[in-house]
C-alpha cells in the first residue's frame, strides 16, 4: 500500500539572490513550491525585500548573508539552511562579479578580486553543494555566453566563466552513482543592472541586435531554463546550456 505521507517540500539555495537574475530565479522557484534561501553578499535590504515579496505571494523564503569565497561562511549558510528547512535539494549559484577591460590594461587587483568571487566562490559553493544535496538534487552553476563569443574587453571575465564550465563538466562525472545533476546556464546579453552598468545606448542597441530575436534577454528568460534544470530535467546532466536567444 503506498505511503500517504506527503512528499517533503524541496529546498533551494540561490546565491546572488539579491541580484537581477538571482532574484528572478528565487521568485520562480518559490512560485514552483520550493522553500528558498536568498543568499546575498552585502545588500541586505534587497534580499529582505525579495523575501517579503515571496512571502506575500504565499511562498517560503529566508535571507542569509555569506561571502561565497569564504569556506566558513558558505558552510554556515548550508548549516542554517538545513536547520531552517531540513535539507537542501537545489543549489543555483548565480553570485559573481564582472569587471571589463582589455587584457593589456586590466588591473591585476581587479583580476584577483574577480577570480576570487567567480572561480574560488564557485568551487567552494559547489563543494558544499555536492556534500549536502539530497537524492534527486540539482546543482546549477552560472557561466556566460561570452566564453565562446570572445567579445573584446571580456577576457578576464570570460576566463573566470571558462573555469566554471570546466568545474561543471567534471563535477557531473565525479558524482557518478548519485542521483544529482550538475549543469551550468550560460546567459547571453540580459537586461540586468550588472549588465547595463556603464554601457552607453549605442552599445546596448548593438548587443540587443546580436540574437536573431533582436532583443536583449530578460531575467525571466533565464529562470525558465533554471526551473527546468532544477526540477523535471533529470536526464540533462554535465551540460552548459546557452540561454541567449540564438547568439553564436
Amino acid at each position: 500500500m503506498p505511503s500517504s505521507d506527503p512528499k517533503p517540500t524541496r529546498v533551494a539555495i540561490v546565491t546572488g539572490g539579491s541580484g537581477g537574475i538571482g532574484g528572478a530565479i528565487a521568485e520562480r522557484l518559490a512560485a514552483d513550491g520550493l522553500s528558498v534561501v536568498v543568499h546575498y553578499a552585502g545588500k541586505a535590504y534587497r534580499a529582505e525585500a525579495l523575501v517579503a515579496r515571496i512571502t506575500a505571494a504565499g511562498g517560503t523564503a529566508t535571507a542569509i548573508q555569506a561571502d561565497v569565497a569564504d569556506e566558513a561562511q558558505v558552510a554556515a549558510m548550508f548549516d542554517q539552511t538545513e536547520t531552517a528547512f531540513g535539507g537542501v535539494d537545489v543549489v543555483v549559484h548565480t553570485a559573481g562579479i564582472m569587471i571589463l577591460s582589455p587584457l593589456a590594461d586590466f588591473d591585476l587587483d581587479d583580476f584577483d578580486r574577480m577570480q576570487r568571487t567567480n572561480v574560488r566562490g564557485t568551487y567552494i559553493v559547489d563543494q558544499h553543494a555536492v556534500r549536502r544535496l539530497r537524492d534527486g538534487g540539482a546543482l546549477v552553476n552560472f557561466s556566460s555566453s561570452v566564453v565562446k563569443l570572445a567579445l573584446p574587453s571580456y577576457t578576464a571575465y570570460a576566463a573566470s566563466k571558462g573555469a566554471v564550465d570546466a568545474m561543471t563538466l567534471i563535477l557531473a562525472k565525479e558524482l557518478r552513482g548519485r542521483d544529482i545533476t550538475v549543469n551550468a546556464v550560460a546567459p547571453g546579453p540580459t537586461a540586468t543592472p550588472l549588465f547595463l552598468d556603464g554601457k552607453d545606448q549605442d552599445t546596448i542597441d548593438r548587443l540587443a541586435s546580436m540574437p536573431p530575436l533582436e532583443r536583449l534577454g530578460v531575467p525571466e528568460d533565464i529562470t525558465e531554463a533554471v526551473a527546468f534544470l532544477a526540477g523535471p530535467a533529470r536526464w540533462i546532466n554535465g551540460q552548459v546550456l546557452y540561454v541567449n536567444g540564438g547568439v553564436v
